[in-house]
């Protein structure tokens, strides 16, 4: 969204898409699920009256729009993507199939995983997690919006707020903090999977976190670095 009150800021995914190109030249793989608040937030919708499920379905079809501006970036810079959708939509999206989405990222291509769970009542925090897990993820790595850590208090509306270096699961579910949904934090946790929150638009900050610098919070078991 950048600074536009909504749909795509076309610099933004820019960015977006060169650090994660970058971050490609260091011989990872890549899997990326994206969001769709800057198109739509299914809470604002149930709130005005919108059947809850209607709403969380609109809100996968942002992420489908939001996946398929990024893979457009993406290939515009050279890289090789594919979208898989949790909802089919075959024209423009490949069906999410576990097996094939580890097969793409084998062979070095990026994966956009679009549509979240394909399931209401779920967020993409949770989608994040679930596909992290299910492709036996390294790491989750987790960019909010406007913020590069866990803090104590929302940093936009508190400028004294303090950031974790490191947190563990259980603290970070205990105060409640808003890194994650707690469904995705918890699906984390009991699968041992370790969350980075950073701000993707740091240039180059993905890329320091790959070569190990401690940049952003880290989630784990232990709470230490």
């Amino acid at each position: 969204m950048g600074r536009r009150s909504s749909g795509i800021d076309v610099e933004s995914v820019r960015l977006i898409g060169s650090e994660v190109c970058n971050a490609l030249r260091l011989g990872i793989q890549v899997g990326i699920v994206v969001g769709g608040g800057n198109i739509w937030r299914g809470r604002i919708a149930e709130e005005s009256g919108m059947d809850r499920a209607t709403a969380d379905y609109s809100g996968m079809l942002a992420t489908v729009i939001n996946a398929l501006a990024l893979q457009n970036t993406l290939e515009g810079l050279g890289a090789d993507v594919r979208t898989l959708s949790a909802i089919a939509i075959q024209a423009v999206a490949e069906p999410y199939i576990r097996r094939r989405a580890i097969r793409h990222m084998e062979k070095g291509r990026i994966v956009v995983f679009a549509a979240g769970t394909g399931n209401p009542y779920m967020t993409t925090d949770t989608a994040a997690a679930l596909r992290a897990i299910e492709v036996d993820a390294d790491t989750l790595l987790m960019s909010k919006n406007k913020v590069d850590g866990i803090y104590d208090s929302d940093p936009n509306e508190h400028p004294g707020a303090a950031r974790y270096s490191s947190i563990s699961y259980m603290n970070a579910l205990n105060l409640r903090l808003g890194v994650m949904d707690s469904t995705a934090l918890t699906l984390c946790m009991d699968n041992n999977l370790p969350i980075v929150v950073f701000d993707i638009f740091d240039p180059g900050s993905l890329g320091r976190i790959l070569t190990g610098e401690p940049i952003g919070t880290l989630v784990n078991a232990s709470g230490e670095r």
